[in-house]
């Protein structure tokens, strides 16, 4: 399928923070054969404690963008929204789950003892409460269509680097931590098609919005910039459980 719209109007504003997918220091340190097998279980474990904040308000984000889609006469990308929104509900559940699981694993071998509910309760980084405020700008702003944008970057993330994260995880921890990665799993698996659908939405709302091409296509960049740096906490915060282990 030709993409000329998405390809003219969007994709040069997002080419610089997808090209960090590849060369970014915690992708990079992530994905490097020699990882330290203890910092990479520890980032899995706060990346879904921690992602638990980030994902459950995803359904009502979607649900409420549709809506205001709607309203601003954008009828068929609004009425997608809404019908995507009911996949996303309840997903946050499943990182809960994980996290239990990859906690009670790590406390099976490894130190510091760490406490699953301690763990999905902290206190959000700055990057997780923007995530949060883009959201909300986006859905209350000019152009609530953005929220396509937003899904089109993060769930090309299932696209593009989780599944490389789950080679590795594969290769260092062992096939069993799959058991452990419903969430990752899952969306690798449903964000292909998502990602499809997304782009065809995209093309649709550039080809009605073109005065708002360049506020769309900066919506996502800014989005998955949020989300680089949201893994860049989660490492920093699985390098101090290490610390903690050593001290």
């Amino acid at each position: 399928m030709t993409k000329p719209l998405v390809e003219e109007q969007y994709l040069p504003h997002v080419t610089d923070v997808r090209h960090l997918l590849a060369t970014g220091p915690h992708v990079t340190t992530l994905l490097d054969p020699n990882v330290e097998p203890a910092l990479l279980e520890a980032f899995l474990i706060q990346l879904c404690a921690l992602g638990v904040y980030m994902t459950e308000p995803v359904d009502g984000w979607i649900r409420r963008a549709g809506e205001a889609c709607v309203k601003a006469g954008m009828v068929d990308v609004g009425e997608k929204l809404i019908t995507h929104a009911k996949h996303e509900a309840g997903h946050h559940l499943m990182m809960v789950e994980d996290t239990k699981n990859l906690v009670a694993s790590w406390n099976a071998r490894r130190f510091p003892k760490l406490d699953a509910e301690a763990l999905m309760a902290q206190a959000p980084t700055p990057a997780m409460q923007e995530y949060r405020q883009i959201h909300e700008e986006t859905i209350a702003g000019p152009m609530p269509g953005g929220q396509v944008a937003i899904e089109y970057e993060i769930e090309n993330l299932s696209v593009v680097f989780a599944p490389r994260l789950i080679e590795q995880c594969k290769a260092v921890l062992g096939p069993d931590v799959m058991n452990s990665l419903s969430f990752i799993k899952e969306h690798v698996e449903l964000d292909v098609g998502h990602t499809a659908l997304n782009e065809v939405m995209l093309n649709k709302l550039l080809g009605q919005k073109p005065e708002h091409a360049a506020t769309i296509a900066k919506t996502g960049a800014r989005a998955l910039d949020i989300y680089l740096r949201f893994y860049g906490d989660c490492m920093a915060k699985a390098r101090q459980i290490l610390q903690a282990a050593t001290a």
